[in-house]
């Protein structure tokens, strides 16, 4: 890709937005709820990232969603998860829960435990309208994506993912200090990555504790950890040419 096609936003962890509900401490890396920039709503398919602290014995009240794919990540602590499915469940650190929200659903999460919960709540636009409801919930160990990146959860036909409805895929990664991979899937993507912590090296630019990189770019995309980096990497489909092909744009006579 010529470099002039080529962007690499780097968006540093003191430019996301934060709340501080008492209960609730969270970081929204996008348009949600009360807080509204017409120019961060979404990163293709990608519409919602938000890092979440919950504390003991609270949690989020029953409430609704619908057409909304809705993944968790549990980096710390355990969330107590109840719906109008009839899940219950206990989502623990390394666990990845989806809910595929469809025609409409209710649930609530709460952290019962005596420690803080730290996860990742991620919404990603379904490719389908109008599916029924459905759930999907799986355990991960950090030595899966030890130096590597892990698919965790998917609508791309992998194997041991959640699977979820929508053409993206969702990794974890961890990198020693030193140590390095390329991503290849670039071509006609886009790439969202988000630091959990250490320094990470993306095509040449720092990213530190926190940090969000949003990427599009046609080649493979080169990560090199600094120090010790552990991080989530989203694969989504990129909107780059829709639109009018060239022949229509050539026109017609009658």
């Amino acid at each position: 890709m010529p470099p002039e096609l080529e962007s690499i936003d780097i968006i540093k962890a003191k430019d996301r937005h934060f709340n501080d509900f008492g209960w609730l401490k969270t970081f929204w890396l996008f348009s949600f709820s009360n807080y509204y920039d017409p120019h961060n709503i979404q990163f293709g398919a990608l519409r919602v990232f938000n890092d979440d602290v919950v504390a003991p014995g609270t949690g989020f009240p029953t409430h609704p969603h619908e057409e909304m794919e809705i993944i968790t990540i549990v980096l710390d602590g355990e969330m107590t998860h109840q719906d109008s499915m009839g899940n219950a469940t206990v989502i623990r650190a390394g666990d990845v829960q989806r809910m595929s929200a469809g025609t409409g659903l209710t649930h609530s999460e709460f952290n019962l435990a005596e420690t803080l919960v730290h996860f990742y709540q991620i919404w990603i636009f379904p490719e389908i309208a109008g599916l029924d409801p459905s759930y999907d919930q799986r355990a991960y160990k950090v030595d899966q994506w030890h130096n590597q990146l892990l698919p965790v959860a998917s609508g791309q036909g992998l194997e041991d993912v959640v699977t979820f409805h929508a053409d993206a895929t969702i990794y974890r990664g961890q990198l020693d200090a030193g140590n390095g991979l390329l991503f290849d899937n670039t071509a006609g993507r886009r790439i969202f990555l988000y630091l959990t912590g250490g320094e990470l090296m993306v095509d040449g630019l720092t990213l530190e504790k926190a940090d969000q990189a949003r990427v599009d770019t046609e080649q493979p995309l080169s990560l090199q950890a600094r120090a010790d980096a552990e991080f989530i990497l989203i694969d989504v489909p990129s909107c780059k040419g829709w639109g009018y092909n060239e022949q229509t744009l050539g026109g017609a006579r009658r």
